[in-house]
């Protein structure tokens, strides 16, 4: 067996993760997969690589050998795949998003600033299959969400910039509830509720919801997975559900959106890039058109706008 940039790699992740189970959840492999693969890579490189223990994993003195070498040369390889685009710029621009509402504005917003420049939008419903995908070379860039404190591993090669540092996230509920007069909800007002969720919930928002009602008094039901929106916001409008929802949204007949006393659930929605495929000017160029799409959509609901106004710390840093 002759090493190559994906063995490399994996022995960087596992440095960086400091064991093989969390490594293993960044390189979307098993555990005993990731492990067997180790093995045969020590076996080529002659020794162990890293030292096991209670704790997790520590390099050898021949894995900090490997590993400074494997940094090397994964970085010459984003520096010529970087190079290479750079001589062939009519390479389409491969952006992949969660169903953030701001996608719905992004690609007109993108069209505009990189006319020219073939780009291809694919929404994911899992923020870990985004990166995971921009990993693996199928993604140039990902916006994502994280709720909370959770944060999404990205993979080696990639930076990230924040778009929106904090949004207060709302309940959608139907225009009939008993609640939807009110101009702010507390979250205790919604035990017994039956919740909906995403699809793949993998930016921290369950838990995120999960905490918030208990430090409120309950647990919530969460019930319905829908991915279609048009059925998401049906059965919330017939009173069948209630979903958390970004402070953007549109309205949806027959619903309402209400903010949440206290705030507690929060979100914050982040860019990354491969810097073998994006180049800073490129990565500005998107980041200045999401920043565009989200702000086209704060005058969505009256409530966010005054949120919004009252903190400028978290607004976009846009090129006049």
């Amino acid at each position: 067996m002759q090493l190559e940039l994906r063995h490399l790699e994996a022995v960087c992740r596992i440095a960086e993760a400091g064991s093989l189970g969390r490594a293993a959840g960044r390189l979307g492999v098993s555990q005993p997969a990731l492990s067997a693969q180790l093995r045969r890579i020590e076996r080529v490189a002659g020794g162990e690589l890293f030292l096991r223990g209670r704790h997790g994993v520590e390099p050898t003195p021949l894995g900090e050998f490997v590993l400074s070498k494997a940094r090397l040369v994964l970085g010459e390889m984003d520096a010529l795949a970087a190079g290479a685009r750079a001589v062939a710029p009519h390479t389409p621009l491969r952006l992949g998003c969660i169903l953030l509402v701001l996608v719905d504005r992004l690609l007109g917003e993108l069209e505009q600033v990189m006319a020219g420049q073939e780009i291809a939008v694919t929404v994911e419903h899992s923020a870990t299959t985004l990166t995971r995908q921009l990993g693996a070379g199928r993604y140039d860039a990902v916006l994502y969400g994280e709720v909370n404190d959770h944060e999404v591993p990205l993979p080696e090669g990639t930076t990230a910039r924040t778009l929106v540092p904090k949004e207060p996230f709302c309940v959608r509920m139907s225009a009939a509830h008993p609640l939807a007069g009110r101009e702010r909800v507390a979250l205790a007002e919604l035990a017994g509720e039956s919740w909906m969720t995403l699809v793949e919930d993998d930016d921290g928002g369950p838990e995120a919801l999960v905490t918030a009602c208990e430090k409120a008094g309950f647990t919530p039901s969460l019930r319905h997975r829908v991915a279609d929106r048009k059925m998401h916001y049906d059965l919330i409008a017939a009173g069948r559900a209630i979903s958390m929802s970004q402070p953007t949204a549109p309205a949806a007949e027959g619903t309402v959106l209400r903010p949440l006393e206290g705030d507690p659930v929060t979100g914050r929605i982040r860019l990354a890039w491969n810097r073998a495929a994006v180049t800073a000017p490129q990565a500005e160029l998107l980041y200045g058109a999401a920043a565009r799409a989200y702000l086209a959509n704060v005058d969505n609901n009256a409530f966010h706008r005054a949120w919004w106004d009252a903190r400028p710390e978290l607004h976009p840093v846009l090129d006049a």
